[in-house]
């Protein structure tokens, strides 16, 4: 009885339609786990063709975290013409589950936004991933991590964005790396800085310098390794800020960070126009 209830819970949610610009729709069911996303529409949705993608993965070391991070981010994105969403994903606190299961639900999300690429009228060739934190390292995973895709789910489907926004990402999970305590020997298949390959799209990465759990070295280096294989990484640093800088109670960080994204997806015609984000 209650596998039905989830599938109908599920099959609801599919055929739930709402002009409101905060849709919710639920992505993934997984045993008994469903697995949702808020979905936010440009002004002009009704009346648009085509739009870019781009979905937020929020922070908390795949153990804790909350959608609400990257809200008025998708908020703000939408407004300039790209559909947004937010996806919730298995973490420790939740569902007693591992960054594994956080990283097959992240590669989920994709393949759900790809797949469903015609209902929300996303041009599935211009999907940006984003995150901070172990947010980061799931957007950066779906990007440079072969392994760790949920069982039955449609591999043809690429989960591959098309561009990267980090911030102060989890992007080494090696021996001295963040993680390395629960992502052990498997690290080599797991952590985007040790996956770095050419082909890694284009990148940009937000990092505060007074970081206590990620080294600015390490940004530098991936940033330089990115380079090596040819593909773009800009890297801002942000002097004497700490590790959640960029978030929306920052008020100042907050708008220069969204400022130079907004920035970077207009250098990659994903954007039209001069950032019009203004400070409330």
């Amino acid at each position: 009885m209650r596998e039905l209830n989830s599938f109908l819970i599920l099959f609801l949610s599919s055929i739930f339609i709402s002009n409101a610009q905060d849709l919710q729709r639920n992505y993934k069911m997984i045993d008994t786990i469903v697995l949702s996303m808020n979905i936010y529409l440009p002004n002009d949705f009704e009346n648009g063709d085509s739009y870019p993608g781009m979905v937020f993965f929020f922070g908390g070391g795949w153990k804790v975290g909350s959608t609400k991070q990257f809200h008025p981010h998708a908020e703000y994105f939408s407004s300039r013409g790209i559909v947004c969403f937010v996806a919730d994903y298995r973490m420790k606190s939740r569902h007693g589950t591992t960054p594994f299961e956080s990283l097959k639900d992240a590669k989920s999300a994709i393949r759900y936004i790809r797949k469903n690429a015609n209902e929300y009228k996303v041009d599935s060739n211009r999907i940006i991933a984003s995150g901070g934190s172990a947010g980061g390292h799931l957007a950066a995973a779906t990007a440079l991590i072969e392994n760790y895709n949920e069982k039955g789910e449609d591999l043809s489907v690429s989960c591959t964005p098309n561009a990267l926004v980090l911030f102060n990402p989890v992007i080494d999970n090696g021996p001295g790396g963040n993680g390395f305590d629960r992502i052990g020997e498997f690290y080599k298949n797991f952590s985007p800085l040790h996956n770095v390959r050419k082909g890694a799209p284009p990148t940009i990465v937000f990092f505060g310098m007074n970081d206590k759990l990620i080294p600015v070295e390490t940004m530098k280096y991936f940033k330089t390794i990115m380079e090596r294989v040819g593909s773009r990484c800009d890297l801002f640093l942000y002097k004497n800020e700490s590790h959640g800088f960029f978030n929306y109670t920052h008020q100042m960080n907050y708008l220069d960070t969204v400022k130079e994204m907004d920035k970077f997806l207009g250098s990659l015609g994903y954007l039209v126009g001069a950032p019009t984000i203004e400070m409330e």
